[in-house]
């Protein structure tokens, strides 16, 4: 096919600056849809079957990333240009990616996607460690943001898991060959593995499938618009069917995030209407669960934002070493923690503090991480993970705190022993208390304001005074900035402060159980400085001298005098009556109104406010005074009160001639009959201001007297309600620790199950001993050598009755303990059995010696065979040796005849001269 030949200058990739464009200009962040394919071995037959299925001007880039020789040039694009009738490029530096079609990845090379254009760049890891299908799938995640699209095919190890984590992190989607078709499914596999992938096909069927996917119409028509009337109802429906599946409530989760996961869904089964879509759900209960985890966003991974941890390393952990005993150990949670990376990651984090800390010191650690997805706490206590998390994690690391396994590796069991997974809904369940360190990252940005405020309330409650808060990057404490102080530093890392505000966010156990808030009436606000403001008079007085002069009056924000200074009963007197020691009551008439109207606004504001020449009666004469309201700020202990000062002003003198001589004769007689009705309507306002008061006391004793007794039923209710949340906390603990260990006991009760049976089945005796040569274990075949029985165990061997003639078996014990090499011996039994004894050292998982192994296998058989074929032998021998004691005699008679004959034919030739012998 000529006409998809490429110059060979498309195939360079060490020209410097050369930029490809096929005939168009670049345009960064282009709509149409760019899909990344992962291949490795067997891929290319993948490929073909893929890219012989995508229809002709389908819109779509592929962007092809494979496992190539770096030493050599390959030649994938003549093989796919034989296949596709798209044009196929080797990628050069800023090349920009068009539709219809296709890039190869050049050998020895990493490739990553930034704003529609492909960037090539050396590998940083050594070959034979480089995984560049997960560096160019997390490049195209943090592109393409929710229309990433990943594919991955026929490979071996498990490149591209963790790309395709950072793409569902993004709500994208993956697409996956069914491992029966691909030639080596080790890839498929370990993505499948992973719970993520959306759709699972052949490899000829994916393509369609991506284009029903992007032909789905979005339930949002665009930023800022909502759902119709219709669609709404019908996501409430979804949201009740979950919650009757699951027992989770999904209606606070941000809507934009629970739709496009419908969206994603209605996709993959080609469903265009919500109503369909329910039909289906109660049509197919595993619907419902495969949404419901959908919903959990379950992506995390190892060390995520390398900076962050570093400042936990170098600055938060050694903080809270600072201010803490290092016999009590500290506490941290971790909810939302998926499969465990972040829980394993902080201790590991603290193992390494810990041995950097001069002189050495005995702190332990203790983290509860806690998620909605039991499948993936599950996850989370195995601690494997497969072999590309070498990606995340150093390869110092790696080789301290993780064992490498057939299938990836493995977290260590000291590692593994500082944490404890648990099951928890964390907006329902009590939460864990007395946390020095709550790590919740890229949770609360899926959940609307409303319900974040709630959970940073109850973080707020979970951590100790003074403990450390990290969030994800895109996460702030928002408003409630009176409950939590940025720590200095890039991340996210917030300590935990002393408030009163916005404690009624806080809601657990039951929404209808709250913390108290503080009373709207007078009395117990008094009380409330009273308790809680010491040394009131030293401070109040301190703050008098130095700023006013004049008489003035500390109040609480609803206007009730806690102090007095100077000459205050110049501008305030005493009601009749009740007393009453609120500063709006004792004012003046010429004052009240003005003052309370004042006040108010100053409190509301924050601000001064200052009332500018008013005109009070003072002993029978008129008095100008300037009154200032000032919130108080500072001291801490001062907020929400409030000082008014009280400040005269000197008018200029004014004679009453004066005024007379000003005066229109006419006027004088209006004048006096207005200030008759004026004095009668002050009177009547006395008359009826006067009844208001009296019956404001009352009701003022009685409301009193009911909060008095309401202020010890809360006292009493706070004290109850303290308990309870704390033996909730301590209850969710050690159901927790309850929990993890019923779940070892039942791993251990299989464990045992199964040695049992293997050790019965071998028909091998097997005696298990200490250090001391004490019984531990041993099989039922042994006790018919050795008389062991089950109250044995513990015993000394030396001390137990044996069939075996074996004096030196102590000796030999010992010696193999002492030289860590087996040793082997035949020995035989009272009863005329043989058997050969081998005896092993016993060692640990961690490598460590903690006993004997001693087999016993019986030879008796062949011991009879070899006494009898040694019989045979001698019985053989013997006749053998008479044979040659005959044959011997009758060589000697034969040698003596011969000689014989020799001798008688000397003398006959001695007889007869002349005669030649």
């Amino acid at each position: 096919m000529t006409k998809n030949k490429k110059p060979d200058t498309q195939k360079k990739i060490d020209t410097p600056g050369e930029h490809h464009n096929t005939g168009q200009e670049k345009t960064p962040g282009a709509d149409f849809p760019i899909i990344g394919i992962g291949a490795s071995a067997g891929g290319l037959e993948a490929l073909e079957r893929f890219l012989r299925n995508v229809p002709e001007k389908s819109g779509m880039a592929f962007v092809v990333v494979q496992h190539l020789d770096p030493t050599r040039e390959g030649m994938m694009v003549e093989l796919l240009e034989r296949i596709t009738a798209m044009p196929v490029f080797q990628v050069l530096e800023n090349t920009s990616v068009q539709p219809d079609c296709v890039y190869l990845i050049p050998p020895n090379r990493d490739m990553s996607l930034f704003h529609g254009a492909l960037h090539l760049f050396e590998p940083a890891a050594p070959r034979g460690l480089r995984l560049p299908i997960d560096y160019f799938f997390r490049s195209m995640a943090d592109d393409r943001q929710e229309r990433s699209i990943g594919v991955i095919l026929s490979g071996m190890g498990t490149d591209g898991t963790l790309g395709l984590k950072a793409i569902k992190e993004k709500e994208g989607m993956v697409f996956v060959q069914e491992p029966a078709s691909a030639k080596f499914d080790g890839m498929p596999r370990s993505a499948i593995h992973t719970g993520l992938v959306d759709i699972v096909a052949p490899a000829e069927e994916l393509p369609l499938k991506i284009i029903d996917y992007l032909k789905q119409k979005p339930l949002m028509g665009g930023p800022g618009q909502g759902l119709s009337d219709k669609d709404r109802t019908a996501f409430e429906k979804i949201a009740i069917l979950l919650r009757s599946q699951t027992g989770h409530d999904f209606s606070l989760y941000k809507q934009t995030t629970v739709y496009r996961r419908i969206e994603r869904r209605m996709a993959i089964h080609q469903i265009e209407e919500l109503t369909a879509y329910i039909r289906f759900l109660q049509e197919n209960p595993q619907e419902l669960q495969v949404l419901f985890k959908e919903l959990l966003i379950g992506v995390t991974s190892f060390f995520r934002d390398l900076e962050a941890w570093e400042q936990m390393k170098e600055q938060v952990i050694p903080e809270l070493f600072s201010g803490h005993a290092p016999n009590q150990p500290l506490r941290a949670w971790v909810p939302a923690c998926s499969t465990g990376e972040e829980a394993y990651s902080l201790a590991i984090i603290f193992k390494e503090v810990l041995e950097q800390v001069k002189p050495p010191a005995n702190f332990s650690l203790k983290v509860f991480a806690t998620d909605l997805d039991d499948d993936a706490i599950g996850k989370a206590r195995q601690g494997l993970y497969t072999p590309n998390i070498a990606a995340d994690v150093s390869p110092e690391r790696l080789r301290r705190f993780f064992i490498e396994e057939e299938h990836g590796y493995r977290v260590g069991k000291e590692i593994r022993d500082m944490v404890v997974f648990a099951p928890q809904n964390i907006i329902m369940d009590p939460p864990f208390t007395k946390i020095h360190l709550l790590i919740c990252r890229n949770l609360l940005i899926y959940l609307v304001p409303e319900l974040q405020k709630k959970l940073l309330a109850l973080f707020h409650h979970s951590l100790n005074p003074g403990g450390v808060l990290f969030l994800g990057s895109a996460e702030t404490v928002g408003i409630l900035t009176d409950l939590f102080e940025p720590l200095k530093g890039k991340a996210r890392f917030y300590r935990r402060l002393e408030a009163t505000e916005h404690t009624e966010l806080f809601q657990f156990p039951s929404p209808g159980l709250r913390l108290p808030a503080s009373m709207p009436d007078a009395a117990p606000a008094l009380a409330k400085a009273q308790n809680h403001i010491p040394n009131l008079e030293n401070l109040a007085n301190e703050l008098i001298l130095k700023r006013y002069a004049p008489a003035a009056v500390l109040v609480s924000d609803k206007g009730d005098i806690l102090y007095t200074s100077g000459r205050t009963g110049k501008y305030l007197e005493p009601t009749a009556g009740k007393a009453n020691w609120n500063i709006f009551a004792m004012a003046p008439a010429g004052l009240s109104y003005k003052l309370n109207r004042s006040f108010h606004q100053a409190i509301r504001q924050n601000s001064t406010v200052t009332l500018k020449n008013v005109k009070i009666d003072t002993d029978g004469d008129k008095q100008t005074v300037d009154v200032t309201i000032q919130p108080l700020v500072e001291p801490k202990v001062l907020r929400r009160l409030a000082m008014i000062v009280f400040t005269d002003v000197r008018m200029p003198p004014q004679t009453k001639s004066s005024h007379r001589n000003k005066r229109i004769p006419v006027c004088k007689t209006r004048a006096a009959e207005l200030e008759l009705e004026l004095e009668q309507s002050r009177r009547e306002l006395r008359s009826v201001r006067q009844e208001m008061q009296s019956s404001q006391e009352e009701l003022l004793s009685a409301y009193e007297e009911l909060q008095s007794t309401n202020e010890e039923l809360q006292s009493t209710n706070e004290e109850t309600t303290t308990s309870k949340e704390e033996l909730q906390s301590l209850n969710e603990e050690l159901q927790t620790v309850n929990y993890e260990l019923q779940t070892k006991l039942d791993e251990l009760y299989l464990l045992n199950n199964d040695m049992k049976n293997l050790l019965e089945s071998t028909d091998i005796a097997i005696l298990f001993l200490d250090n001391a040569l004490c019984v531990r274990r041993f099989t039922a075949q042994t006790a018919k050598i050795i008389k062991l029985i089950p109250g044995d165990l513990g015993r000394p061997i030396t001390d137990i009755v044996s069939t075996l003639t074996y004096p030196e078996l102590d000796e030999d014990a010992q010696k193999v303990l002492r030289t860590l090499e087996f040793m082997e011996k035949s020995v035989t039994t009272s009863d005329g059995r043989w058997f050969r004894v081998r005896i092993m050292p016993y060692r640990t998982l961690d490598n460590k010696i903690d006993g004997l192994v001693l087999t016993f296998t019986d030879i008796t058989a062949s011991k009879t065979l070899e006494i009898a074929q040694r019989a045979t032998e001698d019985d053989l021998e013997k006749r053998i040796t008479d044979k040659d004691l005959e044959l011997n005699k009758a060589r000697q008679r034969l040698q003596t005849e011969m000689q014989g004959k020799d001798s008688d034919k000397t003398t006959q030739s001695d007889e007869t001269p002349g005669v030649s012998t």
